[in-house]
């Protein structure tokens, strides 16, 4: 990434110990994982009926109207799914923060540190560090506890509130 921004006469930053730029880092990683999301909602938007936007069309509806009252609703059901799995994996953000401390402390990955002025330690890696490099095991449990009950709580309304916007076909 420095290379091209060296080649394009920008600023090449330090992105694993300056505070500033951990979290983007993160960011730009984190886009790697898109293309299994998109391959989902690919396959939703694969399985709207083409003929409800004929129907829509001969009845003159513009294309906005189509978004929303077909596009959105078609695939609904993929939208929650990943929506679903989202708030369970970013509750659950480990592994990137992970590498990217022992990678900019130069490779001691039992170092007890939130990377650069703690700007990486998110609540599932200070769990790891209480467990596995402090062994506050009772802390550490306890922490998990209240990790797996909030997940549960914030997973459990949106399973409520999806009568009000997910759509199964034929229902």
């Amino acid at each position: 990434m420095n290379h091209i921004l060296q080649k394009l006469g920008l600023y090449q930053p330090n992105w694993l110990t300056d505070p500033r730029f951990t979290k983007p880092a993160l960011l730009i990683m984190g886009v790697w994982g898109v293309g299994s999301i998109m391959i989902i909602f690919l396959a939703a938007l694969q399985d709207v009926p083409r003929t409800l936007y004929e129907a829509a069309e001969i009845d003159g509806a513009n294309a906005l109207k189509r978004f929303f009252y077909i596009t959105l609703p078609g695939i609904s059901p993929a939208i929650f799914f990943q929506l679903i799995m989202g708030i369970i994996n970013n509750f659950q953000y480990f592994t990137q923060a992970y590498l990217m401390i022992g990678s900019s402390t130069g490779g001691g990955l039992n170092v007890v540190s939130g990377g650069a002025e703690n700007s990486l330690l998110f609540y599932a890696l200070y769990l790891y560090q209480n467990a596995f490099n402090l062994f506050k095991m009772g802390k550490a449990s306890a922490m998990a506890w209240i990790l797996f009950v909030v997940v549960a709580v914030v997973t459990a309304v949106v399973f409520k509130t999806q009568d009000r916007w997910v759509s199964y076909g034929e229902e």
